[in-house]
């Protein structure tokens, strides 16, 4: 029966770890980390670790979470085709379609 509690354990911090991994919003990121710290206080809990289960309850559930919530509301960017009429340049990961670019810099030359 531990055994098996123990495997389920496991088995929710490996989805809840993947799921924080493949997210690519901060956002969602932020809700990932705290179904995570969740699954790891279930995990702590199950492993007899009560003092690791309430520090990973207060900082890998509720804090860390808020604080990249906090963050991610500061520093908020528009998205990619609003910086580019606006004559921001796009981020390395981020390429603009030809039609994208202000004048002067479709077709990839310059003048």
């Amino acid at each position: 029966m531990d055994d098996a509690l123990t495997a389920t354990a496991l088995l929710l911090v490996v989805a809840a770890a993947t799921l924080a991994v493949l997210c690519r919003e901060p956002v969602r990121q932020a809700v990932a980390l705290a179904v995570l710290g969740l699954a790891l206080t279930v995990l702590f809990t199950v492993l007899q670790a009560p003092d690791v289960a309430l520090s990973q309850l207060a900082v890998g559930t509720a804090l860390t979470p808020l604080l990249i919530l906090l963050t991610a509301r500061k520093v908020r960017r528009p998205p990619a085709d609003e910086r580019v009429s606006q004559g921001e340049r796009a981020s390395p990961g981020e390429r603009a379609t030809p039609d994208e670019l202000p004048p002067g810099q479709q077709g990839g030359r310059r003048p």
